[in-house]
């Protein structure tokens, strides 16, 4: 089932090569989207907190984090998004180059919904996105936030 209401996601990707074709799919899908980017850790959180400048951000539906950010490392920021009760029901999607099978295995430790190696091949990062769309848009339920 399409929602009827734009699904807000967050991405926090400091690659600005990978944020445009990050953006690029989204703007293609069907569900429509309004795609909100973080360069680092830290500016993450301040948009998940609504500090400073975002402080009439929209809670995101879901995030997509890359872990090798500037500032505040992707795991910090996830340890911190779960350890949070407000926070803690957002589903977040690990979405970075690394395939470390210690990275795996910290970031599940660590509570995150899912772990992606962000493919090289352009057909393929966007058919992972489509299918991250599929499934957690049109398929799952996503926690509702008033």
């Amino acid at each position: 089932m399409i929602p009827t209401r734009p699904i807000e996601v967050l991405s926090v990707e400091d690659n600005p090569a990978d944020a445009r074709l990050i953006q690029m799919v989204f703007d293609s899908l069907a569900t429509k989207t309004n795609l909100h980017f973080a360069a680092d850790g830290e500016e993450a959180l301040d948009y998940l907190y609504r500090r400073g400048k975002y402080s009439d951000a929209t809670r995101p539906d879901f995030i997509l984090l890359d872990l090798n950010l500037p500032k505040k490392h992707g795991r910090e920021v996830l340890r911190e998004i779960k350890s949070n009760d407000e926070l803690k029901r957002i589903p977040v999607f690990i979405f970075t180059t690394s395939g470390a099978i210690e990275d795996v295995q910290s970031c599940y430790g660590l509570h995150a919904n899912c772990y992606i190696t962000k493919p090289q091949d352009l057909e393929q990062f966007g058919m992972v996105l489509k299918a991250i769309e599929q499934f957690w848009v049109n398929i799952a339920e996503l926690p509702y936030f008033p």
